[in-house]
């Protein structure tokens, strides 16, 4: 199971997360593309401190929404939503390209992930925009039961997936997570987010937030390293997750 965290999102003299400190704990690294958060030498030296610690980069595209971190919904067509991701997956690119490498994935970001994940027209255009970007580009999407309907529509534009699961979200019957509003939405407990996390990785699934089990297929868990507690958390994920694989 690899690790897979959102970095880079720090903008001009303003800091956010803990990439350097996270780094070296995870397999992969969502680069934000600065139509949310970073701006071009952010990126430039997260790309550079992913290359040190042998971290896969991905994009990390957006709506075009700065002041609310990408979290807002806003109304676009395929055609735009088609060339906001062109965008930021060309800036991402070559930066990654004067570093002597490439995007290896991208992962929507906050309002967009959530919108394509509810209305299948803007997952259609999100999914058209990567497999036409480059051929074999995967996408990142999140695990829900209906992952077979959405390798489907990936199938029908030749686009490899790659699903991802939270260890530190509660999720609903329907396998999407649980909105922030509600209570129990986040797990805190450092326990309850490794036992999450070996569960995923181990047996393929989750119990809702209900009780009911989740069989979810995940390629890669979604973890955070933008605070102290979230860092440790992380932290303690690798190394639990290594001594499974140990001793299974």
């Amino acid at each position: 199971m690899k690790l897979n965290c959102d970095l880079g999102e720090s903008f001009g003299a303003w800091t956010m997360g803990q990439d350097e400190a996270v780094m070296p704990y995870i397999d992969m690294a969502n680069v934000a593309c600065g139509f949310h958060a970073s701006d071009p030498s952010i990126m430039a030296r997260t790309v550079s401190l992913a290359l040190e610690h042998g971290v896969q980069i991905g994009a990390h595209p957006s709506y075009h929404d700065l002041a609310g971190f990408g979290r807002r919904s806003i109304q676009h067509t395929a055609e735009e939503i088609r060339g906001l991701i062109w965008y930021q997956l060309g800036a991402l690119e070559g930066i990654c390209q004067a570093h002597g490498t490439n995007v290896e994935y991208v992962k929507p970001h906050g309002a967009l992930n959530n919108d394509m994940m509810q209305d299948q027209d803007t997952l259609k255009a999100v999914m058209e925009a990567v497999a036409s970007y480059r051929q074999g580009l995967p996408l990142m999407i999140p695990a829900t039961v209906h992952a077979r309907a959405h390798e489907s529509l990936a199938d029908a534009v030749g686009l490899p997936l790659i699903f991802e699961a939270f260890a530190d979200r509660a999720y609903d019957d329907n396998g999407r997570l649980v909105s922030r509003k509600q209570p129990g939405a986040v797990h805190e407990d450092p326990d309850t987010i490794i036992a999450q996390a070996l569960t995923l990785a181990s047996n393929g699934g989750l119990h809702s937030i209900s009780g009911q089990w989740l069989t979810l297929k995940a390629d890669s868990l979604c973890v955070h390293g933008d605070n102290v507690h979230a860092l440790a958390a992380t932290r303690a994920i690798r190394k639990a997750l290594r001594q499974g694989d140990t001793t299974g």
